[in-house]
C-alpha cells in the first residue's frame, strides 16, 4: 500500500528480470530468465507475452468466457473519454488500474455482446479505446469540476444509447457517475509535475507519497534530483531536503518496478533522471523557437 504521506527510500538491484506467464490467478516463472530493459513499462519478455495473449480477452483470444462483461464510459480530461470492456466481477477495478478520473456503466451482458457495443461506439461515434500514458497525465494538470466531468459522461452516455444496432444481450445501464478524485488525491498533483526516468540497477528513488493514480504513483523528492538536460546531459533540477514543501513533485509509472529485487537506499536522494514533463518540454523547445 502507499498512502499519502509514506516515505520510500529504495534501490534497484540486479537485472530486471521477465515476470513470466500469469495462469489461474498467478505468475509462472519466465523459462528463458529474460532479462528486460529497465526503462520500459513491460514486465514480460516477448516470448512470454505472446503466450499470455494465446488466451486474454483483451487480445480477442478467449471467445468462450462465459463470465458477464460491463461495457464502460471512462473520462481522462475534457474530450478525452473511451470506451471498455471489464469482467463484471472485477467491479471497477479495471477503471481504477488505468487511473480513469470518473466513469459511468453503459451496458452489462456476454463478451461478445460487450464486445459489439464496444466497436459500435468506435466506428459510429468514433470513440477510442484507449490513449496514450502521456496523454492522461498531461489532462490531469488542468482538469474542470466534477459537475463538468459527469455532464461530459453523461452527453456521451446518451448518445451511445440511442445508437441503432445495440446488441440485444447486452443489458443497458442508467446513467451514474462515479468519481475518483478522492479516491486518487488528486487534489495534492500540483498543476507543473516532473516524470521520474527508468530504473537502473544501482538507481535510488528517495521520497514522499503524494498521490496514486492508476500506476503513476506521485512524489516528493528528497532532497536534490538529478535532471536531464535538453540534449540528455544531467543537471540538478533542485530540491528540498527530506522531501519539505517545495522539493520537486515527479511521477513514477509503478509498472518499470516489475521483475527487479528492490533493497533500501543507501543514500538521500533520488539518482533515477528526472525530466519536465513532455508537454512542459514542447512548450520550451517552442519558447526556443520563437513561437510562443
Amino acid at each position: 500500500m502507499l498512502p499519502a504521506g509514506k516515505r520510500l527510500a529504495f534501490a534497484a538491484q540486479g537485472e530486471r528480470r521477465c515476470l513470466g506467464v500469469r495462469r489461474a490467478g498467478g505468475w509462472i516463472v519466465c523459462p528463458y530468465a529474460a532479462v528486460l530493459d529497465g526503462a520500459s513499462a513491460k514486465d514480460q519478455c516477448a516470448r512470454c507475452a505472446q503466450l499470455d495473449r494465446s488466451r486474454s480477452v483483451a487480445a480477442d483470444t478467449m471467445a468462450d468466457d462465459p463470465r458477464p462483461y460491463g461495457v464502460y464510459l471512462a473520462y481522462f480530461g475534457p474530450g478525452l473519454l473511451k470506451v471498455g470492456i471489464t469482467a463484471a466481477e472485477r467491479g471497477s477495478a479495471r477503471l481504477v488500474e488505468q487511473g480513469a478520473i470518473a466513469y459511468a456503466w453503459l451496458g452489462r451482458g456476454p463478451l461478445m455482446a460487450a464486445r459489439r457495443a464496444e466497436a459500435l461506439l468506435g466506428s459510429a461515434l468514433a470513440v477510442p479505446d484507449r490513449f496514450a500514458k502521456a496523454a492522461k497525465r498531461a489532462a490531469r494538470g488542468a482538469l474542470p469540476p466534477v459537475s463538468e466531468r459527469a455532464a461530459e459522461l453523461a452527453q456521451l452516455h446518451r448518445r451511445a444509447r440511442e445508437l441503432a444496432g445495440w446488441p440485444e444481450a447486452l443489458e443497458p445501464v442508467a446513467f451514474a457517475c462515479t468519481d475518483h478524485t478522492e479516491l486518487f488525491g488528486l487534489g495534492r498533483v500540483p498543476p507543473e509535475v516532473a516524470e521520474l526516468g527508468g530504473m537502473t540497477a544501482g538507481a535510488e528513488i528517495v521520497g514522499e507519497v503524494l498521490a496514486g493514480v492508476g500506476s503513476d504513483v506521485y512524489l516528493r523528492l528528497a532532497g536534490e534530483a538529478v535532471g536531464e538536460a535538453g540534449g540528455g546531459a544531467a543537471e540538478v533540477v533542485g530540491g528540498a531536503a527530506g522531501g519539505e514543501a517545495g522539493g520537486v513533485v515527479a511521477v513514477l509509472d509503478a509498472r518499470g518496478l516489475s521483475g527487479w529485487v528492490l533493497g533500501a537506499a543507501s543514500g538521500r536522494v533520488t539518482t533515477v533522471p528526472v525530466r519536465a514533463a513532455a508537454s512542459r518540454m514542447r512548450e520550451r523547445e517552442g519558447e526556443q523557437e520563437g513561437l510562443f
